[in-house]
């Protein structure tokens, strides 16, 4: 059975969870690659995101907080092809780890495909589980609030 366009989806197995959600969006891929790699923007079109400190290029160490706990988060943007695809990377294997994958995929239309998938594995991840958020509706609403902000017409309208 095929998922639903933005509907996100959640395995989970003892030592590796993922999160993952693609949707179909109305603008071109320098549009919304434009949106993902803009840090001083990205929290003013998604709501899942307070804060994002430092470039979001190759090799660079980010700081993110997010609403949900007003943690930090401090990945690194371990591999970046503009404007297709995007990893960052944070913790240590095989203790543990987290990668999230952003891809944007054209779809001959002048629309895209975005998806975004996070994977966590680890030895450790059967401890950390407890304290992790249930990602499908923070997956579901960054999707749209991506969607959203890459279709909007209006300068300055991103939300």
């Amino acid at each position: 059975m095929a998922q639903k366009d933005g509907t996100a989806l959640a395995t989970k197995a003892r030592f590796a969870r993922s999160c993952s959600v693609s949707i179909t969006i109305a603008a071109d891929a320098a549009r919304v690659w434009t949106l993902l790699t803009d840090a001083v923007q990205f929290p003013l079109w998604n709501s899942t995101v307070t804060k994002v400190e430092g470039p979001i290029a190759p090799g660079q160490k980010l700081r993110i907080t997010v609403p949900i706990s007003q943690r930090a988060f401090t990945p690194s943007v371990t591999q970046f092809d503009p404007p297709s695809s995007m990893t960052w990377s944070d913790g240590k294997a095989p203790i543990f780890r987290g990668i999230r994958h952003f891809s944007i995929t054209p779809l001959g239309n002048g629309s895209v495909t975005f998806t975004m998938t996070e994977t966590f594995t680890g030895a450790m991840l059967p401890v950390i589980a407890r304290t992790l958020p249930d990602f499908v509706p923070i997956f579901e609403r960054y999707a749209a609030d991506l969607k959203r902000a890459a279709e909007s017409t209006a300068i300055g309208d991103t939300r």
